[in-house]
C-alpha cells in the first residue's frame, strides 16, 4: 500500500505525510499543540477582524438610517430661502429627499430631570423623505406638527416622559443672551424611537422647522438643508452634482465628511488590532519550527540513509516544507471554521454570560445594541495568505538544516 502511494505521490509529500502519521510519540504531541496553536491564532483574528469590519458598517448604517447623505449649509449666513433652494437640489438625478432644517443643544426639562440633547427642527412634510425614524418609532405616532416631538428611547427613560406628557424646553439664547429671558417651549411627546445607538437615542429629539426657528431667534428660513440619495456611497459625485445646483454660495457636506473622526478612529484601530494579534500567530507559527526541529533531530539517520541511497537535498528540503504546509493548512481550515462558528454563535454566548452576570456589551459604554460582525471572504483569504506565507518561512530553517546533513554523520548518529 505505501508502496502504490509513493508511485502516486511526489516523493517530498509522502514523506511529510508519513512523518505526520501519529505514533503516540512526543513529536505527535509537539504536532498536535503546533496545529492547535495556528487554529487559536487564526481563529482570534477571524473574530476580532469580522468584529471591528461590523463595528464600523452598522456605525455607517446607523449613521446612514439617522443622519443626512448630504448636508447643505450656507457659505457666509443662515439660509433665507431654503425652499427654493430646496426645489433646486429635487431636480438633481438621484435625489430622494430634501428638507430645510434647524439644529440646536437645548436644556430639557421634565419631572425634576433635565438632559442636554440636540434639537432637529424639520419640516414636517418633508420630513419623512430625509429620516428613518418614522420606520423605528416603538411607542406613539412620528408627529413632528405644531408643538409635537418625537425623542429616542434612551432619552425617555433618562427623563421618565411617555408618549403624551410635555416636557419643556429652554432655549440657548438664555445662555447667549443673559440680560434678556426667554421662556421654554411646551412640546409634547408624540413618538418614541429606538435607533439601536445610544448617541441618537439619548442625545436628539424632532419637532417642526417653526419650534426649531424659535428656540435660535429665526424668523424665517433654515440653517441647513438635507438631503437624501439613492446610493449613499456615491455621495462624491452627488455632492458635486448638488453643489452645481445650488451654486458658490453654498456649501455641501457629506456624511463621510461630517463623521470622517469616527470612521478613521474605526480604521486605524482595526490596523492596530491586526497587527497586534498577528503577533499571537506569529508565536504559533514558530511552534511549527520547533516540531520540524525536533522531527529533523529524531529522524537524523533516516535522512542520513535517504541522501546515502541518492536522494537530493531538496527532495529532503521539500518533505519538511511541505510537513509544516500541513499543519500549518490544517490550523488554518480549522480556525476559519472555529472562528465563524463563534461568530454565528456570538448572540447565544452573550446571552449565556449576560445569565451569569457577566455583561459583555453594555450599550452604555459601546453606544450600540448588540455585538455587530462582518466577514468577507476577501478578509477571510488574506489571513489565510498571511498564515501560509509565514509558515513557509518557518519551515524553511529546519528544513535547509535537514538538506544540508552530511550522510557519513548522519548515520553515524545514535
Amino acid at each position: 500500500m505505501s508502496g502504490s502511494l509513493s508511485s502516486m505521490l511526489p516523493f517530498s509529500l509522502f514523506l511529510a505525510l508519513k512523518y505526520l502519521r501519529p505514533k503516540r510519540s512526543f513529536v505527535s504531541v509537539v504536532t498536535l499543540i503546533s496545529v492547535l496553536g495556528v487554529l487559536l491564532g487564526v481563529a482570534i483574528l477571524v473574530i476580532v477582524l469580522s468584529v471591528m469590519t461590523g463595528f464600523d458598517n452598522m456605525w455607517r448604517d446607523k449613521i446612514l438610517s439617522f443622519k443626512p447623505h448630504l448636508t447643505v449649509v450656507g457659505r457666509y449666513e443662515s439660509l433665507k430661502d431654503p425652499e427654493s433652494t430646496c426645489r433646486k437640489i429635487e431636480r438633481v438625478e438621484g435625489v430622494t429627499g430634501v428638507a430645510p432644517s434647524v439644529e440646536t443643544r437645548v436644556l430639557m426639562q421634565h419631572d425634576g430631570r433635565t438632559a442636554a440633547p440636540i434639537v432637529v427642527g424639520i419640516d414636517p412634510a418633508r420630513a419623512e423623505s430625509v429620516s428613518r425614524i418614522p420606520g423605528k418609532i416603538i411607542v406613539g405616532d412620528f408627529d413632528v406638527e405644531g408643538e409635537k416631538t418625537v425623542i429616542g428611547v434612551d432619552l425617555a427613560l433618562q427623563l421618565g416622559l411617555s408618549v403624551g406628557e410635555t416636557v419643556l424646553v429652554y432655549s440657548p439664547r438664555n445662555v447667549m443672551q443673559p440680560d434678556e429671558l426667554y421662556l421654554p417651549e411646551e412640546l409634547v411627546v408624540s413618538g418614541i424611537f429606538d435607533m439601536g445607538m445610544r448617541d441618537f437615542d439619548s442625545g436628539f429629539i424632532l419637532t417642526s422647522l417653526e419650534v426649531g426657528r424659535e428656540l435660535v431667534g429665526l424668523d424665517s428660513g433654515a440653517y441647513s438643508i438635507y438631503v437624501m440619495i439613492e446610493d449613499p456611497f456615491l455621495f462624491e459625485d452627488a455632492g458635486s452634482a448638488v453643489g452645481d445646483a445650488v451654486g458658490m454660495q453654498y456649501v455641501v457636506r457629506t456624511w463621510k465628511e461630517v463623521d470622517s473622526l469616527l470612521f478613521d478612529a474605526l480604521s486605524h484601530e482595526k490596523t492596530m488590532m491586526f497587527i497586534l494579534l498577528v503577533f499571537i500567530t506569529i508565536v504559533a507559527i514558530f511552534c511549527i519550527t520547533n516540531t520540524l526541529i525536533v522531527i529533523t533531530v529524531q529522524k537524523t539517520n533516516e535522512i542520513g540513509l535517504l541522501k546515502a541511497l541518492g536522494f537530493s537535498s531538496q527532495k529532503i528540503m521539500g518533505a519538511f516544507v511541505w510537513h509544516g504546509w500541513i499543519q500549518c493548512l490544517a490550523g488554518t481550515i480549522a480556525g476559519i471554521g472555529t472562528g465563524l462558528l463563534i461568530l454565528c454563535n456570538l448572540k447565544n454566548i452573550v446571552k449565556f454570560l449576560t445569565s451569569m452576570n457577566v455583561e459583555v456589551f453594555p450599550k452604555g459604554i459601546y453606544g450600540l445594541s448588540e455585538i455587530p460582525w462582518d466577514t468577507s471572504p476577501g478578509e477571510i483569504l488574506r489571513i489565510a495568505a498571511f498564515v501560509m506565507i509565514f509558515c513557509t518561512l518557518s519551515s524553511l530553517l529546519p528544513a535547509y538544516r535537514a538538506a544540508r546533513l552530511d550522510p557519513v554523520e548522519a548515520l553515524r548518529h545514535e
